[in-house]
């Protein structure tokens, strides 16, 4: 059996040097680079704001699901990447749970001393199935 392999990006400029794509799709299994707080122009938004970064963040992730046919009740394992837990646990669980609803992916929260730019707070990265069968 052939692997169908599919990609996504957002479009923005910096996306092309790289070299990986926002999700990678093969037989059925979507894999969600990490995403973060920009707009689909390439700006960073909310600097210092968790509940603004946040909020663009998990847009992100809904452009890469729907760009696969996917939707949040798909996702299958998410991980979430804090630069300050302590000052953002909250805010940040509160958002995503509102995010996904009543669907409950597997996840990790994992506190890091930093991300690709400096006034990042929030990366979030991403396993989903697209065959509900299994």
């Amino acid at each position: 059996m052939a692997n169908i392999i599919r990609h996504y990006d957002h479009g923005v400029e910096w996306e092309e040097g790289n070299g990986v794509t926002q999700g990678y799709c093969v037989n059925g299994v979507l894999y969600i680079s990490g995403q973060f707080s920009h707009d689909m122009q390439g700006g960073f938004v909310g600097a210092g704001d968790i509940d603004a970064q946040t909020r663009q963040t998990l847009d992100n992730l809904d452009r890469v699901l729907a760009g696969h046919g996917a939707d949040r009740s798909n996702l299958a394992c998410v991980e979430i990447y804090l630069t300050d837990v302590p000052a953002h646990f909250a805010r940040c669980v509160a958002l995503f749970r509102d995010y996904v609803g009543d669907h409950r992916p597997a996840g990790t929260l994992i506190g890091v001393t930093g991300l690709a730019s400096p006034e990042q707070l929030v990366e979030i990265s991403a396993v989903a199935h697209l065959n509900r069968s299994v």
